[in-house]
């Protein structure tokens, strides 16, 4: 792991960073700098934009914080790895924390399903890019996870690519080891999707549709029946240790 500084403010902006490059700030990143942290004119934190890698930046401002002026560039850009969520939206603050927490995780790309036993008609994708956002400020990530618009989960299988490996993780699979199971030969070298159903789990025709799927694995997640948003955090935290970056260079 790089070294990263956790005690500076980290900041998004939407823009090119580059040294010397001065940046306007909207009002709600100059309450946060002047108002929540107390911040002023002349003092530094960190910035990103998913593109540019991270950077050194200077407040300035008379009365409050209102641009920066970016400094030096304290580390380059990373790439996530290419593991897609695939998951039930859920209800308010759960969809929040499933949504922080597959960030945290190293997701890249977050998709919401809809199901015969979806809890959630209707999603607010703006405020899970800003929970993206959020998360990526928080936990020194460089990279913003891609936020997609809800879609039915027949429509989404019928338009994914089917080389990547489809990970279904199913409360009605055999209890195994499940890092075996990810270890068995498998490659995920086009991609990873990782599929966690609602809270009522899935109907049997979307199981049957699931384990169709050309390179499905029926993944248990032991023997208790999880919540769905432990069960992805549970999910994506075996995905990364047998099949994703948690394995280091190489």
């Amino acid at each position: 792991m790089p070294d990263l500084d956790f005690r500076a403010p980290r900041l998004f902006v939407d823009a090119p960073l580059r040294e010397g490059e001065k940046i306007a700030l909207e009002r709600n990143q100059s309450n946060y700098l002047g108002n929540v942290l107390r911040l002023s004119a002349g003092e530094n934190i960190l910035v990103f934009n998913g593109r540019d890698g991270e950077w050194q930046a200077e407040i300035e401002g008379r009365k409050r914080p209102d641009s920066l002026t970016i400094v030096a560039r304290t580390r380059t850009q990373d790439r996530l790895p290419d593991i897609a969520y695939v998951f039930a939206p859920l209800k308010h603050a759960r969809l929040d924390y499933m949504v922080q927490k597959a960030v945290e995780m190293g997701a890249s790309a977050l998709q919401p399903v809809l199901t015969r036993h979806t809890q959630v008609s209707r999603v607010n994708v703006e405020r899970m890019r800003a929970n993206v956002v959020e998360a990526a400020e928080q936990c020194g990530i460089l990279s913003l996870a891609a936020v997609a618009e809800p879609i039915a989960l027949d429509r989404f299988l019928d338009k994914r690519e089917t080389k990547r490996l489809l990970v279904f993780c199913d409360e009605a699979a055999d209890i195994g080891n499940p890092i075996k199971a990810l270890q068995q030969g498998l490659s995920a070298a086009e991609g990873i999707d990782v599929v966690i159903g609602p809270e009522g789990g899935f109907a049997e025709d979307e199981r049957a549709l699931l384990l169709r799927q050309p390179r499905a694995l029926r993944l248990s997640l032991g023997p208790r029946i999880l919540r769905a948003d432990t069960a992805g955090v549970a999910a994506l935290a075996l995905v990364q240790a047998a099949l994703g970056d948690w394995q280091g260079p190489g």
